[in-house]
């Protein structure tokens, strides 16, 4: 929300969580600014990302738990995946061996229902293929001969200029260089017994001679090869046009329209072998399905062996909620009819009986709030080791509780909170008892406008706040309950 008067809003979080590998230097800055025009810009330690992105980056941060806002646990689709939590390992090998068998099932199903339309557009779709693949083989194409035809272009049209240049080169050579050096040669002869070192120079002289010669030899054969012949011109471009032309329809490179002439070869073979190659992706959609039933009736076996575990210990601990009538069941349906999703056979949902003689129901369709907080909270603290959810945010869900049953969510959050950030706000004196850190949030209206205030209490103000909230009036006796609040 934007406050009236105001062109954006701007909301900053910074979370420490050194073992997410998001972090910087342990730290995770997310912002996000609201604008009157609905323009969003929202940072994740500085990068910008969209709005779905980050809702999606903070879904697996923090979990919000409200009266009517259990996130994850009223989510039907999320308790398969905290029954699995709860499991762990054992369920996660056979979770990893099914994926790669339904990634290639969907793969090879979505090849079988490839349609190649009635028996006359067959016929069309494989002449067009039989057109390419002949285009293509006519041209008898070989992988780096476009570079090299583009070289001996670029030499034809150069060739006057090539054969004047290696001319001159010949000659300045052959009449100056080889003439002099052969002087110098003739000279030094004469001195080469006085010292060792004219000998040296001397032979140096020589090599340098031989080599010269050779080169001279060389230029003047590059000199004669070297013409301009009109017809092999035309020949180049003719190719170098045909290459490109397959170019434009094929491939960027030659290479590319081989690969693609291999393609749709392969191709032409499957659709006029289209009833031997449906046969041959029924089978292997077949033996697929064998190995993922037998790895989902693995999955179906230990999912019940453990769900009656956690059914035993949220039960444990709805008791301890003053909910000792309640009685919460794990309903798993094996799907017969072989609907396979991505983790399996099993549809899972959490049921709940808050009353002796009723049956049990889905989560969802509890209606007390009190209830659906002690079962929320009942859940959380048993799954509180497999929660990869750091930050757990819990909004006013004691409400429709008092007394033993608010003592004992008290207690819970407290055991929550060793292993979980927890923030929770809160009306009753039990529960704001048992924070570590305690925060009194308030509204002033200043100039016509509200403002809320967010502070944090010393100790002294801490056993003020929950006598308050305790008793309605500070007295020494709701002081003194304050005070014992605290110890416990």
């Amino acid at each position: 929300m934007i406050r009236k008067g105001e062109n954006y809003s701007f909301v900053e979080l910074c979370l420490y969580l050194p073992e997410n590998e998001n972090a910087i230097d342990g730290n995770i800055i997310v912002s996000r600014e609201i604008y009157e025009n609905g323009r969003n810009l929202c940072k994740i330690n500085g990068r910008m990302v969209t709005v779905n992105e980050l809702k999606v980056f903070m879904e697996n941060l923090i979990d919000i738990h409200g009266q009517h806002d259990n996130q994850s646990l009223l989510d039907i689709q999320s308790h398969l995946e905290y029954l699995d939590g709860f499991i762990g390992e054992e369920i996660l090998n056979l979770k990893t061996k099914y994926k790669e068998m339904y990634d290639k099932y969907n793969r090879v199903k979505l090849e079988l229902n490839k349609n190649y339309g009635d028996d006359k557009e067959k016929q069309r779709k494989i002449d067009l293929l039989r057109y390419q693949v002949n285009e293509i083989e006519c041209a008898s194409l070989k992988l780096g001969e476009d570079e090299e035809l583009e070289s001996k272009r670029k030499i034809i049209l150069n060739s006057e200029k090539i054969s004047e240049n290696l001319k001159e080169t010949d000659i300045e050579i052959n009449e100056n260089a080889i003439d002099s050096i052969s002087n110098s040669i003739r000279l030094l002869e004469k001195i080469e017994d006085l010292d060792k070192k004219y000998s040296d120079i001397l032979n140096n002289l020589k090599s340098i001679y031989y080599d010269l010669e050779e080169t001279a030899r060389d230029i003047s054969t590059l000199n004669e090869d070297t013409y301009f012949d009109e017809e092999e011109r035309n020949n180049i471009e003719k190719r170098l046009d045909l290459i490109f032309s397959l170019k434009r329809k094929y491939g960027n490179t030659i290479e590319e329209i081989l690969s693609y002439k291999e393609e749709i070869s392969k191709e032409i073979y499957e659709i006029e072998n289209l009833d031997e190659y449906i046969n041959r992706l029924k089978e292997e959609i077949n033996n697929l399905e064998k190995g993922m039933t037998d790895i989902c009736l693995k999955m179906n076996k230990l999912r019940k062996t453990y769900a009656s575990k956690l059914e035993e210990e949220i039960n444990k601990e709805l008791k301890d909620l003053e909910m000792k009538n309640a009685r919460f069941k794990i309903r798993i349906q094996y799907n017969t009819e072989n609907k396979f999703n991505k983790d399996g056979l099993d549809e899972i949902e959490f049921m709940i009986s808050t009353n002796i003689g009723e049956e049990e129901k889905s989560l969802i369709k509890i209606a007390s709030g009190g209830e659906i907080s002690r079962i929320m909270l009942a859940i959380k603290t048993v799954l509180s080791n497999v929660d990869k959810i750091p930050v757990l945010i819990f909004d006013e869900i004691d409400t429709g509780i008092s007394g033993i049953a608010a003592k004992s969510v008290s207690k819970k959050l407290k055991s929550i909170a060793k292993t979980h950030q927890v923030l929770c706000v809160t009306h009753l004196a039990t529960i704001a008892a048992k924070g570590d850190y305690n925060y009194y949030i308030n509204k002033d209206v200043i100039d016509n406008k509200t403002k809320t205030n967010i502070r944090m209490l010393n100790e002294e103000e801490v056993i003020y706040e929950v006598a308050r909230i305790s008793s309605g009036e500070i007295t020494q006796i709701a002081l003194n309950h304050a005070r014992e609040l605290r110890k416990d």
